[in-house]
Order: C-alpha cells, then structure tokens, then sequence
C-alpha cells in the first residue's frame, strides 16, 4: 500500500515518534519525520507530504502553529492533517482544531485500528478542498485562550504532584518525579507560546 507521497509525522516524543513510524512502515506506508513543527515545515517545502500527523504540545512550533502556516500556504493549504494530543482534548481546543483546518483529531493513546482507518480513508479520498486560513488576529486570539487555559491545568497539576510528593517518601517521590519534570517542561513550553503570542498581537495591533 505505498503511496506516491510520504505521510509526515511530527512527534517530540521519541518512543511515540517510533511507535507510529514502525505501525505506518509495517502497513506498507512511506514515512518521513521530525521533532518539531520548525523542522516540520522545512520537511513540508522540500517534500509536500501526502498526509500530515502531528502532535499539538511541542517546542518551538506547536501543532497549531504548523497548521496556521500550512493553511496560508496556497502551495500547501490542502494537504490533510491529523492531530494527535493527550494535552488538548477538551472540545473547545477540538473547535478550534476544526476551525484552522485540522482534518481530523485522535485522543492518545492511539488506538491503532482507529488510527490505520483514519489514515487510509485520508490517503484513499483525494485531496480535500483548499481550507482557507484563519485570520491572524483571530487566530492568535483563539490560540492564547487555548494555551492560557492549559497552562492553569497544567499548574494545577504541577501544585497537586508537588503537594502530594511532599507527603511522600524519598523512595516514593522518585516514581512521581518523571511525571512531575514532563509538567514542569510543558508548562515552560506553553509559557515561551503564550509570549510569542503576545509579541505577535502588539506588533500587529
């Protein structure tokens, strides 16, 4: 079952980013890949991949980003994606997906049946019509309260692990301690958007 294009895959996640690429490979699917949506886009002007799956909650370039610029893109507004998040699954963070053009949105983990099914019917269907872009200001404004409502989770989280961790034992903070510095990191990636945004809004106001 190859395809004439590569299907993109961005994770920042290794084990993830392996996990999918190795399903895809084995179900006869041409697979490129990258760490980031920066690294994402450069993929995408050399190689204009037939489908792109890619996480939201990443360095540099989230998924939301990768998606707003693919869509002011002529070249490339209408190649589809599919959005993987275990972060943004609340069905405000999915209408707001759907409203810049993302295809489709799978929860993690991946339920891989329901994921091989997606990816065919996206490669078997043609290429959809042009998903027109978003504009800007509405863009960044829906993408901040997206982001600023996840980074009141994520301290939540981060002051519920921390509070819990304190009553616990040396041995027993050790096995909250990954989960703890994964938050710790989203929160700070969050926080680096949420200041480009609004570095954004004012050179656009």
């Amino acid at each position: 079952m190859k395809t004439r294009r590569p299907i993109l895959v961005v994770e920042d996640v290794p084990d993830t980013l392996e996990l999918i690429k190795v399903t895809l490979n084995f179900n006869g699917y041409e697979v490129i890949t990258a760490r980031n949506g920066e690294e994402a886009l450069k993929i995408i002007q050399r190689q204009r991949p037939a489908l792109i799956i890619t996480d939201v909650l990443m360095p540099y370039v989230d998924g939301f980003s990768l998606v707003q610029r693919i869509r002011l893109d002529p070249t490339t507004r209408n190649i589809p994606v599919v959005f993987l998040s275990a972060t943004y699954i609340a069905p405000e963070d999915k209408e707001f997906a759907a409203s810049i053009g993302v295809t489709r949105f799978l929860e993690k983990p991946i339920v891989m049946d329901e994921f091989l099914r997606t990816v065919k019917e996206l490669l078997s269907s043609g290429l959809p019509a042009d998903s027109k872009p978003l504009e800007m200001r509405k863009f960044y404004h829906g993408y901040r309260q997206r982001l600023e409502n996840k980074l009141k989770q994520k301290l939540s989280q981060i002051a519920r692990t921390e509070a819990m961790m304190a009553a616990l034992s040396e041995q027993e903070r050790q096995a909250f301690q990954a989960t703890l510095e994964k938050a710790r990191e989203e929160r700070d990636e969050i926080q680096a958007l949420l200041e480009q945004i609004r570095r954004q809004l004012e050179e656009s106001a």
